[in-house]
């Protein structure tokens, strides 16, 4: 008879629930159907490329708190990439600010209001999936701006957040310093 250990499993039980994440936040309600996000994991090298960038960010655009996420990334199993394409639906609502979805073409880099409800419609569906596993999580969007600046969704990705997981005896993605 042999003992497993949590310590032994940690790594892949995260990884697992961070593929249910995805799952989730591929299914969660899209309006008219239209799936415009792009869901990904991050493991360690690619999380130290994204608080190495997170760094640089916090530098030029003197954003310190950046500096803070950047250090809490690093301990994280494994980070949830979740982002969305600036996709006009053809409505024509007028809820982005302009009259009609062909005059918003004209401004390729304004959101569409419907992108981003999806894009927070898919990112609480995952979310929840963290929690009813007890995986520790956060919501970050320097995380998600690092990930963007990277390029690590795509380019064609204009608004982006990150999800690092852990799982240790403590959250350490809360009771941060300033």
């Amino acid at each position: 008879m042999s003992v497993i250990f949590e310590e032994n499993v940690r790594e892949n039980s995260v990884k697992d629930v961070a593929n249910k994440m995805m799952i989730a936040a591929r299914t969660a309600p899209k309006a008219r159907g239209r799936d415009n996000l792009v869901i990904a994991l991050a493991e360690k090298k690619e999380i130290v490329e994204i608080s190495t960038a997170m760094r640089e960010l916090a530098l030029t655009r003197e954003l310190p708190t950046f500096i803070r996420d950047a250090d809490n990334i690093l301990k994280a199993e494994v980070i949830f990439l979740i982002g969305t394409k600036l996709i006009p639906l053809g409505l024509d609502c007028g809820l982005c600010g302009l009259a009609t979805c062909l005059e918003k073409a004209k401004y390729p880099k304004q959101p569409c209001v419907f992108n981003s409800s999806d894009l927070g419609v898919a990112l609480g569906s995952a979310i929840s999936v963290a929690a009813d596993y007890r995986v520790d999580s956060r919501v970050m969007f320097s995380v998600g701006v690092a990930a963007g600046k990277l390029g690590l969704l795509g380019r064609d990705v204009a608004i982006c957040y990150g999800v690092p997981l852990s799982v240790t005896g403590k959250n350490i993605f809360f009771d941060r310093r300033k």
